[in-house]
């Protein structure tokens, strides 16, 4: 059951990434950084997510079934 949690939170977090660097480089955000604004901040929270969610799926991965 561990594995596929783990695998849900890796392609998530990946999928979350993607849609967050995609975000981040659209004219949208670009035309707001060239304003003197940040980033937009959905952007900079599905980044955050996304590398949140692909550390913890890729640990839960890595760590395996513990005997008891």
């Amino acid at each position: 059951m561990r594995k596929i949690i783990s695998t849900v939170l890796l392609v998530g977090g990946l999928l979350l990434l993607y849609f967050g660097y995609d975000e981040y480089h659209s004219f949208r955000s670009e035309v707001d950084q060239l304003l003197g604004g940040g980033g937009s901040d959905k952007a900079i929270w599905m980044l955050v997510g996304g590398t949140a969610a692909s550390i913890g799926g890729l640990v839960g991965l890595l760590r395996g079934e513990r005997s008891i």
